[in-house]
């Protein structure tokens, strides 16, 4: 595992539980939006972090902590993300993977392991918009798999949409809706401009998302803006 950092604490990244945070490096979106460029882009990598430091922690904190929450980056682009899962999971911590759902077969492996209790899979656009917003060549129909997958697992999961109002309108998010219909769980996410001067990018009104989470919820079981 490529491992660019390590938060030995969080209240937020696992609903209901404490968890640490294990960030893995490589992306294969450029999202516009992204707020962790460090762990996507190479010439901005840091030295990775052992996997022997993680484990060597999580083993003072057993019984302590509750879950690890594995993000990115990307971390379905590790090959050997199953067996770090297992590892966790052998110190009897809950784990959360979050995903942009590009590798469906992937996530397929990880299901049928039964090795992951929770799964928040980024929908980034509409499947037709979905290469302009990532700026990547991937196969939509993947996305459409991996929401599947999700949906139709065992595993407790949300979906979750960054929303600019310069990239995403009502009419894309009532296209996500269809996408996601019946899903237990759709968090809405506002775009925060992270003080880097991203051209383009406009931060929606809080009229304007609840208006979006009017719409989301026609669609799924809870829709919550995050």
């Amino acid at each position: 595992m490529r491992i660019g950092g390590f938060q030995k604490c969080s209240l937020i990244d696992y609903p209901g539980k404490v968890c640490a945070i294990v960030f893995t490096l490589g992306c294969n979106f450029r999202c516009s939006y992204c707020h962790n460029p460090e762990l996507v882009f190479p010439e901005l990598f840091a030295e990775a972090i052992p996997e022997e430091e993680i484990f060597s922690f999580l083993a003072r904190r057993m019984g302590k902590l509750d879950a690890v929450t594995i993000t990115g980056g990307e971390p379905t682009l590790q090959e050997d993300l199953l067996h770090f899962i297992l590892r966790i999971r052998n110190l009897d911590f809950l784990v959360k993977l979050d995903s942009n759902g590009s590798d469906p077969d992937m996530l397929e492996s990880i299901i049928n392991s039964g090795a992951v209790d929770y799964i928040a899979m980024d929908v980034k656009a509409p499947l037709e918009k979905y290469q302009e917003i990532t700026n990547s060549s991937i196969e939509p129909g993947k996305i459409k798999r991996s929401i599947k997958l999700i949906m139709n697992s065992n595993v407790d999961y949300e979906f979750r949409t960054t929303i600019s109002r310069s990239q995403l309108n009502e009419d894309d998010i009532s296209e996500i809706g269809g996408l996601v219909k019946g899903a237990r769980l759709f968090v809405l996410q506002k775009y925060v401009n992270p003080g880097k001067n991203i051209a383009g990018l406009k931060t929606c009104s809080d009229e304007e998302f609840k208006q979006f989470q009017r719409i989301m919820s026609a669609f799924v079981q809870g829709c919550k803006i995050r």
